[in-house]
């Protein structure tokens, strides 16, 4: 897939898409290594895709993408087209089929009975896109007209002020910082990085918590998430984990 984009200038108005600053994909992220920790095994199908992930926290890639996540296995949620997503349609599907409390922290491994019964899977995407499709087929589990889940934990060393949030993501999705809701893509979409940019934010010093849901009918569900600033550089300064 191409991903065509524009440059990212300071000031820039949300809804646009930004160029990168380099190759998408073209690095892995940077772990800080616990030589003791073994990582939890997966699921073969997984291995093109997904790493486990281990106690040691991780840094963004270069291109600042957040890789290691938490995903629910998908809610089935049928629809036959996605020309059907409107603002008012993916908030409600997306409200209506939230597990468990908004604030909740999930484990990996955690069940949420009410939902299916589904688990939630602690995983470090191996590309700069999250492949939601891949990650379900690898399950079992459906991957048309579906719901998935994301949450992770950013930690940053001081507070940020008017970072963005650019969000790309197949099809609709809606995305949280910190319980307020930050940036939604609706319609039908393809996963075009930094295809809708947030208002200003500001990341807190410490622990801020980004929770993010997709929704799709046919297609092939993925996401990509990453901050940037005012001049649209990536911000790698962070680290991540899902404990």
């Amino acid at each position: 897939m191409h991903w065509a984009c524009v440059p990212l200038l300071a000031g820039l108005s949300p809804g646009t898409a930004a160029e990168p600053l380099a190759t998408p994909g073209s690095n892995a992220i940077t772990a800080v290594a616990d030589p003791q920790t073994a990582a939890r095994p997966i699921p073969p199908a997984l291995a093109p895709y997904f790493t486990a992930v281990s106690e040691a926290t991780t840094t963004p890639d270069r291109d600042g993408f957040l890789r290691r996540w938490l995903l629910l296995e998908p809610i089935a949620k049928p629809n036959r087209t996605n020309t059907g997503f409107t603002a008012t349609y993916v908030r409600q599907a997306l409200t209506a089929s939230q597990p468990g409390s908004p604030a909740a922290i999930p484990r990996d491994g955690q069940i949420e009975e009410a939902a299916g019964p589904l688990r939630w899977h602690a995983l470090d995407s191996k590309g700069f896109d999250v492949k939601l499709f891949d990650f379900a087929k690898a399950l079992g589990a459906p991957t048309y007209g579906v719901i998935f889940w994301a949450v992770t934990i950013v930690d940053s060393p001081r507070e940020q002020r008017d970072v963005r949030l650019a969000v790309g993501s197949n099809a609709a999705s809606i995305w949280w910082l910190n319980g307020t809701e930050a940036v939604g893509l609706f319609n039908d979409r393809r996963m075009v990085m930094d295809d809708v940019l947030s208002d200003r934010l500001t990341l807190r010093k410490g622990s801020n918590v980004i929770r993010g849901a997709v929704i799709n009918g046919p297609g092939l569900s993925s996401f990509c998430v990453r901050f940037v600033d005012e001049a649209g550089r990536p911000i790698t300064d962070l680290t991540t984990h899902v404990r």
